[in-house]
C-alpha cells in the first residue's frame, strides 16, 4: 500500500491531467455569482467563469471548500494510504487551511493527516504539490517530504502585475497594497506575495515598463537551475504569458518555462489580465 497520498485544492493551478495521473486529490474552491454558487473546475470551467465575469453586473465572490468536502476526500485517500499530506494556499488569503484542519480534527483525530500552510498560492503551490507527489511515488517518507516542503516555503518568490487593484480591494485580499489605492498617479504596481500576504514591491508608470521590470526581477533573483522551478502564471492573458515565458527562458538561459492558468477563484481576486512569475530562491 502506498505510504503517502497528496491532497490540494484548485488554487494550486496544476497542469491539466497531473492530478489524475499522480493520484492527487483536488478539492474545489467555491465561486459565486449572486445567489448561484459553483465548485471550481467541477461545476464551472474557466471559460464559463470568464464569460460570466464579462457579462455579470456584479463581481463574483469566493469561499473556501467546506470541511465536509475534505472529509470525503480524506476518507478516500486513507483507504489506500497511511498518511495524507494536504497542501494549501496561505491562510492569509484563504480559509482553506482552516477547513482542512476542521475536517481532520473532527472526523479523523487519530489519522496521520498533515495540513500544510504553504504561505503561497497558484504556480508555486502547484510546484510544491508536484514535487510532493513525485517524492511520494518514489517512496520518500512522509517526514522527509514535509521537511523538504517546509524548507522550500520560505524560499518561494511570487511577483505579479494586475490590470487594476479593484479586484484585490473588493475581495479583501489587498494586504499591504492597500496603501496604493487612491493614488493620483497612473501607476502599474508590481506586487509580491510576501509571507503569504499581498504586498507592494515597486511602482512603475506603464504596463510595458512593468513587464520589463518583472523580467528583470526574475533575472536578478531567480537561480539559473532547475531547482528554482521558475514558472509564469496568467489570468485570461495567454498570449502575453507565453511571450513572458519565452523571454524569461532566453534571458535566464534555462529550459522551457511552464505557464499556469490561475483559475476562477484566484482571478476573482486578482482580476483578468494578471501576469506573474514564481520561483524558489537559493
Amino acid at each position: 500500500m502506498p505510504g503517502v497520498r497528496i491532497v490540494t485544492d484548485t488554487t494550486a493551478s496544476l497542469p491539466p491531467g497531473f492530478a489524475a495521473a499522480h493520484h492527487v486529490a483536488v478539492v474545489p474552491q467555491v465561486v459565486s455569482f449572486g445567489e448561484e454558487s459553483f465548485k471550481e473546475e467541477v461545476e464551472l470551467s474557466e471559460a464559463d467563469f470568464l464569460r460570466r465575469l464579462t457579462e455579470s453586473a456584479t463581481l463574483p465572490k469566493t469561499a473556501a471548500p467546506e470541511p465536509g468536502w475534505f472529509v470525503d476526500v480524506y476518507r478516500r485517500q486513507l483507504a489506500v494510504a497511511d498518511t495524507i499530506l494536504s497542501l494549501h494556499p496561505s491562510s492569509e488569503v484563504s480559509g482553506t487551511v482552516r477547513s482542512a484542519l476542521t475536517a481532520k480534527e473532527t472526523d479523523f483525530p487519530s489519522a496521520d493527516i498533515r495540513v500544510i500552510d504553504t504561505r503561497t498560492v497558484a504556480g508555486n503551490l502547484g510546484t510544491l504539490v508536484q514535487l510532493a507527489a513525485g517524492w511520494a511515488e518514489a517512496g520518500v517518507s512522509a517526514d522527509e517530504i514535509v521537511a523538504r516542503v517546509q524548507a522550500l516555503i520560505p524560499r518561494g518568490r511570487t511577483y505579479f502585475l494586475v490590470a487594476t487593484l479593484e479586484y484585490l480591494r473588493r475581495g479583501g485580499r489587498i494586504g499591504g497594497a492597500q496603501a496604493l489605492l487612491g493614488s493620483v498617479l497612473q501607476i502599474k504596481p508590481i506586487l509580491e506575495l510576501r509571507d503569504g500576504r499581498v504586498e507592494p514591491l515597486e511602482r512603475v508608470r506603464t504596463h510595458h515598463k512593468a513587464l520589463e521590470r518583472l523580467k528583470e526581477l526574475a533575472a536578478e533573483r531567480c537561480p539559473r537551475t532547475p531547482d528554482a522551478h521558475l514558472c509564469v502564471m496568467q489570468a485570461d492573458d495567454e498570449a502575453e504569458a507565453a511571450k513572458l515565458a519565452a523571454d524569461l527562458q532566453a534571458l535566464l538561459g534555462v529550459g522551457p518555462v511552464p505557464v499556469y492558468s490561475v483559475g476562477a477563484a484566484i482571478t476573482t481576486h486578482a482580476g483578468p489580465g494578471t501576469l506573474a512569475v514564481g520561483f524558489f530562491a537559493g
